[in-house]
């Protein structure tokens, strides 16, 4: 009932879309990155534009974007929940504002899912899973799901590289006007909520020059995270508090953009965290105690360099150091042996062309270098490197009508260790890997409004550090984990020339992914276990989204928005077995979010809700194993002021925003991963002011 539900309300959004108003460009419209309309004669280059909604449905693979504006219209409060309103993700959370979140899509692990930020794909050379609980929503201007390749050819051989990747884009400055004499912009927030939750964020920009600009922001979260949960032991209940949850994060960063000329832009960002937190542990029946302790550090900095030439010709240049540090404290005296510590480094340079060959042809080639090391505190303490070259080749055909691109990915992966206190050079690594990828999309027009999608892609994911050389559980002879996806989708689309506009698109994507030489731990004996290439996954699927929005008198407008997404993800190893075609661990087979908003002059509402069906915490399917499925709803209430002597033109500088959030306003007791409770009702207050 759950699923038909679900389907039902997304035929029935479908079904009764009306005829609006033609898609046309709005202030805060994007450019489509090289989407060159050949200039008439005597007349400038002339570069189509349209805003991020209307470009990822005319992609050719599936693409889905949350923008600021759309996190605050659904009530969007921190990362997960922003997660939770994209089809095809499989978020795990360990529960609170400190637990660490990591998103796999359509049956890939978190493993397989890239995290680009700002550009730059984050890297976890250790365990190979991004930790996405650090970022917060407050300084970020928009969410990206791409699964496979579309037609934007300028980016990274490292971006081509993973079956799915998740964009995060951070604030920029808006353009001055050239007569505009306010050379200093700030924003402050505040946020406070429930079980000891407090956030402030100060963001500055200042432009030195018409074509120079700085901008930094700091922010910091502090939480006791000691929230209530109820355990139930057979028939016994009680009221218990997460013990040692606490968290201190803090984040800032340094940002420059220099217009070099009309045709080249230098960016550059400096970026430090910290997050010293405890770590709450599994919940037992007659103890929770825990007394790990986990700090987490990483700085990074990075640059970009693009720029344009007469005749169709760009490139971008990157380059990128980043450090991070891991430093786990087990918590008791007698068990310090468990205590590790873990450093990584990382440099990384790409180099990126694309030349505009004809008003249909574009093609493009990317090379990206990048060099991990590691090492730690542990008496085996085994320091691998890896040198790796991804190299890419890729071409569009594109006319009115069909978008067809596709893309050769070439990658070769060197690895070698060093062991402390041996004097040769270094000593035989991991396995040594290089494969040629293939992929391949199209998208077409059927009719006005309505596109076609189809794409194939080809990839795998090298082994992790941790999977190569962890004592008593890594294992150099691994082969890389390779992966199949093939999508068939339609994507239909009218309006949405301004947020305040008529506007109704939805998209359904059927897709079919194969995971072979899955990497699996499997034990040699009580006490030592070896990774091996054993596993074979098979997953089918379907994603459905829908947004809707009309206004219904002046100042007044109704939006929803929704998706759902159907997985059956099947363990495929051995037909043998007794677990073949089991539902894979924690891989939920339903999964939906949906959100209504009215936004008005008095005070903006939205009521949204989110949810899974039951799901199972290992591949065997064990007695007293399956998690429930859960439905969580909230709402949110916020209202902006302009303040000032313009403050009723739209030249009003200063905004105060003030914000309330209710979560999980029934109390819903559930998990996400077993034993970790997720926190009930709690409530998020937030203040900012621009100036």
């Amino acid at each position: 009932m759950y699923r038909i539900g679900i389907v039902s309300l997304f035929v029935c959004s479908c079904l009764s879309a009306h005829a609006g108003h033609e898609p046309a460009l709005s202030d805060g419209i994007m450019a489509v990155q090289d989407t060159v309309v050949t200039p008439v004669e005597a007349l400038p280059e002339v570069t189509v534009t349209e805003n991020r909604h209307q470009q990822a449905q005319r992609s050719t693979a599936p693409q889905f974007v949350l923008d600021q504006h759309d996190m605050l219209r659904m009530g969007v409060t921190d990362i997960a929940d922003a997660l939770h309103r994209l089809p095809g993700i499989t978020l795990r959370d360990y529960g609170g504002a400190g637990g660490m979140k990591t998103v796999s899509v359509r049956g890939f692990g978190a493993k397989h899912t890239g995290v680009s930020y700002d550009g730059v794909v984050l890297g976890e050379g250790q365990s190979g899973e991004i930790d996405l609980a650090r970022y917060t929503l407050d300084n970020m201007a928009a969410m990206q799901l791409s699964v496979g390749d579309n037609e934007q050819l300028l980016v990274t051989a490292r971006q081509a590289s993973t079956p799915a990747l998740l964009t995060i884009d951070t604030s920029t400055p808006a353009a001055h006007a050239a007569d505009d004499g306010l050379k200093t912009r700030m924003t402050a927030l505040l946020r406070v909520g429930s079980f000891g939750y407090v956030s402030p964020m100060l963001r500055v920009e200042q432009r030195l020059s018409p074509r120079f600009s700085l901008w930094a922001v700091g922010e910091y979260v502090y939480a006791e995270n000691d929230y209530p949960f109820r355990l139930r032991n057979v028939s016994v209940t009680t009221t218990e508090r997460r013990t040692n949850s606490r968290m201190n994060q803090g984040h800032g960063e340094v940002n420059m953009r220099w217009l070099m000329n009309d045709r080249s832009t230098l960016t550059g960002k400096l970026y430090y965290y910290d997050n010293d937190r405890q770590l709450p542990g599994i919940v037992h029946y007659y103890t929770s105690a825990s007394h790990e302790k986990l700090r987490d550090r990483n700085a990074f900095a990075q640059m970009h360099y693009h720029t344009r030439w007469p005749g169709g010709l760009s490139l971008r240049l990157t380059a990128k150091m980043n450090w991070a540090a891991s430093l786990y404290d087990y918590g008791v005296a007698a068990s310090q042996v468990q205590d590790a510590d873990y450093w990584q480094r990382e440099y990384y340079l790409s180099a990126a062309a694309l030349y505009h060959a004809s008003d249909q042809w574009t093609f493009n080639y990317a090379a990206d270098y990048t060099f991990n090391n590691l090492n730690s505190t542990l008496p085996t303490d085994t320091r691998p490197r890896r040198h790796a070259v991804l190299q890419t080749a890729a071409a569009r055909y594109q006319t009115r009508r069909l978008t067809l691109t596709a893309r050769l990915l070439f990658s070769v992966y060197h690895n070698d260790e060093k062991t402390p206190g041996n004097s040769a050079e270094s000593e035989t690594g991991a396995k040594d890997m290089n494969r040629l990828s293939p992929s391949v999309a199209l998208s077409y027009e059927l009719v006005k409004g309505l596109r076609l999608r189809a794409h194939f892609k080809d990839i795998f994911r090298v082994p992790t550090f941790n999977e190569n050389y962890y004592f008593h559980y890594g294992s150099k002879t691994l082969n890389p984990e390779k992966t199949t996806q093939w999508n068939v989708g339609l994507t239909y689309t009218e309006g949405f020339a301004t947020t305040m506009s008529p506007g109704f698109s939805c998209s359904a994507d059927a897709y079919y992914n194969q995971v072979r030489d899955m990497i699996v731990a499997v034990p040699y004996n009580m006490f030592v276990w070896r990774c091996v290439n054993v596993g074979k996954v098979r997953a089918l699927g379907l994603d459905l989204a829908a947004r809707w929005q009309q206004p219904v008198a002046e100042g007044h407008l109704l939006a929803a928005a929704g998706n759902y997404s159907m997985q059956h993800v099947q363990n495929r190893t051995n037909p043998e077995s007794p677990y073949y075609n089991n539902q894979i661990a924690y891989m939920p087979v339903s999964s939906a979010g949906v959100s209504v908003t009215w936004e008005n002059p008095w005070v903006n509402i939205s009521v949204h809700g989110e949810g899974v069906s039951s799901r199972w915490t290992n591949n065997e399917h064990l007695d007293g194993t399956r998690i429930a499925g859960y439905w969580e709803m909230g709402a949110t209430a916020w209202k902006s002021i302009l303040l000032g002597r313009k403050a009723r033109s739209a030249e009003a500088r200063h905004k105060l925003t003030l914000r309330f959030d209710l979560k999980n306003m029934f109390n819903k007791q559930y998990e996400i991963v077993g034993s970790y409770p997720m926190p009930g009702r709690s409530w998020q207050f937030s203040v900012s002011y621009q100036l």
